[in-house]
């Protein structure tokens, strides 16, 4: 995830954006019964980055959107019942796990010895489609010091598949009649960035979109440690700096989600309380789904080239479909 300062006089404009695009989304799902807000959010971010594009005086406000949406992972830990993840938690996390291992190995294998990639870029890729998308490709670049024009194309095909999942796996949630935690989680295994997980959980139902982020945040916490083995890998580090890989990839808001979740089922968090929690999520997801409308750009396509994409390609079809057999399977 992307880190901001406070906001600033500057950000005003970009924030003001994302506010009506989110608030149009909320009027239109409103009006019209079975559209769901938050995806509306991001198709409408779309729509205006690819026709109108983004104005110059916004981008500084639009940047937030990583901030926003770590805000609403946090409150998301008020809706987590520790007795449904006591239930199946340990197969979600095993699931979260055999993916993270099973995809570095296979893209790695994949982009390597079938698309004759760089050993780096293959890295970046099996990161990136792994754990958490464009962050954990550009946590691994800084830990294994690769060149620019690799992650930008490795970061521009990641970006293509959030647009591309992000539309189809909901459909492909209801065309294989799933239900909501075997949905959320099969999103939370298969997909690559956390935003475009929570917003296709949450175009499902509530539900889903709650298995689905607590599932890709399971992913997401492997970062450290395969930031480590990428560390020790390319490169024969002290054990200070092998630490510091490792801390250095765990995700700051999970701490803040587990916090949340942990009150909240104590007790100690009153129902008004988590109405209030509840709704405020709510309000910034949609503001952090525009932002990532935002970022949708048809053009990706051209920019990332075809290697890529197609390892890319692959590995969604073959992970997916296994998450599935294993979802299907066991939950």
């Amino acid at each position: 995830m992307p880190n901001a300062t406070f906001p600033t006089a500057a950000a005003v404009p970009g924030l003001l954006l994302l506010a009506a695009l989110a608030g149009l989304a909320f009027l239109v799902a409103g009006a019209v019964p079975g559209l769901n807000a938050l995806l509306l959010a991001v198709a409408f971010g779309a729509l205006v980055a690819n026709t109108v594009g983004l104005p110059e005086r916004a981008a500084d406000g639009v940047r937030f959107r990583g901030v926003l949406l770590e805000a609403g992972i946090v409150l998301l830990g008020a809706r987590v019942a520790f007795a449904e993840l006591v239930a199946t938690g340990p197969v979600v996390l095993g699931l979260a796990v055999a993916a993270v291992v099973f995809g570095v190995a296979f893209v790695e294998s994949l982009a390597r010895r079938l698309f004759n990639l760089q050993h780096k870029t293959a890295s970046l890729l099996a990161a990136g489609a792994s754990v958490c998308g464009v962050s954990a490709a550009t946590a691994i670049a800084g830990t294994i010091d690769a060149d620019g024009e690799s992650l930008a194309h490795v970061v521009a095909a990641i970006l293509l598949f959030d647009a591309v999942t992000l539309l189809a796996f909901p459909v492909a949630g209801d065309l294989l009649n799933l239900s909501a935690r075997q949905f959320g989680v099969w999103a939370g295994l298969s997909m690559y960035s956390t935003g475009p997980v929570t917003a296709a959980g949450f175009a499902h139902s509530a539900a889903a979109g709650q298995w689905a982020t607590v599932t890709k945040l399971a992913r997401n916490s492997l970062l450290g440690v395969v930031a480590l083995w990428y560390a020790f890998r390319y490169a024969d580090p002290s054990a200070e700096s092998g630490v510091r890989s490792l801390l250095n990839g765990v995700p700051n808001f999970l701490a803040g989600f587990a916090f949340v979740a942990l009150a909240a089922n104590a007790g100690l968090l009153s129902p008004a309380v988590l109405a209030v929690l509840e709704t405020t999520s709510d309000a910034l997801f949609a503001l952090a789904f525009a932002g990532l409308g935002l970022d949708v750009r048809l053009g990706a396509m051209r920019e990332a080239g075809l290697a890529p994409v197609a390892v890319l390609s692959v590995s969604l079809v073959v992970v997916s479909v296994l998450a599935l057999f294993a979802v299907v399977t066991l939950l």
